[in-house]
């Protein structure tokens, strides 16, 4: 079963990655701004918001090809604020995905830019879906919820304010939850959304992905501390340079294991009801003992 898993998987990314290739034929190019928006968005990864919405949409009962905007919109969020995160006055980090970092390549000002981009033209992804004025709505609502200060900016927020002092157990859960959790949770929603579904199913939904969306922290924690470049395709150890509390600071590696087994079976609990949830229990498994 989990072979057939692994398909879907690679079927809804070489979905989203055509999806978004032919998003970056049709763009404009202003200076170096539109390469480097390219660079970061199909510089891969494990696209996991996108195939979110797409698999969300399947367990609903909608079509993946109507929510293919949906979802390339939620990447672009993710890459935009990935760009920013690696700058040198939030982390300061020298590579991503196995290569340099935006800024290393463009310089800070166009790499600004270029988050600033992705992120403007995500809101125009959802506009062109076609599916109902509500839904699309409903979908704008959700992006700028998960997106904005109430959500993933207001968990970089608190993460830099957090360093170099020790947080405790509460304020970490709460910035992760932000930080990370509220653009997975956004994904679940978006999929749900697009498929049609009711308030019920979309907070079951949510359910499983603020858990999921925490377990995928907490092991990123982790592999901060036990992985290697080379795996990661990014810089290691760099929570710990910028004095940053993390999950296994807090806990320690068993304990963090602990609570990565937890939440991964009240992912999996939150599902119950749904005839078809086996793609959403594998994938929080798998994300569970990732080690990249």
């Amino acid at each position: 079963m989990e072979k057939n898993y692994s398909i879907l998987m690679s079927q809804d990314l070489a979905l989203v990655e055509d999806y978004l290739a032919n998003l970056c034929v049709r763009g404009s190019r202003y200076a170096d701004l539109q390469e480097a928006m390219e660079y970061s968005l199909m510089a891969g990864g494990k696209r996991l918001r996108p195939v979110l919405v797409l698999e969300t949409c399947r367990m609903c009962g909608g079509n993946l090809e109507l929510a293919l905007p949906f979802a390339a919109a939620v990447e672009m969020v993710h890459t935009y604020s990935l760009i920013h995160d690696d700058l040198p006055a939030m982390d300061n980090d020298q590579l991503r995905r196995g290569k340099p970092t935006n800024h290393v390549v463009y310089g800070e000002a166009t790499a600004i830019l270029a988050g600033d981009g992705l992120l403007t033209a995500a809101f125009g992804q959802l506009t062109a879906a076609q599916l109902s004025p509500e839904q699309i709505v409903a979908a704008v609502d959700c992006l700028a919820q998960a997106a904005g200060p109430e959500g993933m900016v207001g968990g970089q927020a608190l993460d830099m304010a957090g360093e170099g002092r020790s947080l405790t157990r509460q304020e970490l859960e709460q910035l992760q939850s932000l930080k990370t959790g509220a653009l997975i949770d956004a994904a679940v929603q978006l999929g749900c959304i697009a498929a049609g579904g009711n308030k019920d199913q979309r907070e079951q939904v949510s359910r499983y992905a603020r858990a999921m969306g925490r377990a995928f922290q907490v092991r990123d924690d982790m592999l901060d501390v036990i992985s290697s470049q080379e795996e990661l395709g990014k810089t290691v150890g760099s929570d710990q340079a910028n004095e940053k509390s993390t999950f296994v600071t807090s806990l320690g590696l068993e304990g963090c294991q602990q609570l990565i087994e937890l939440l991964t079976r009240q992912a999996v609990e939150a599902l119950d009801g749904f005839d078809d949830a086996g793609f959403h229990i594998w994938l929080a498994e798998e994300m569970a003992q990732r080690k990249k």
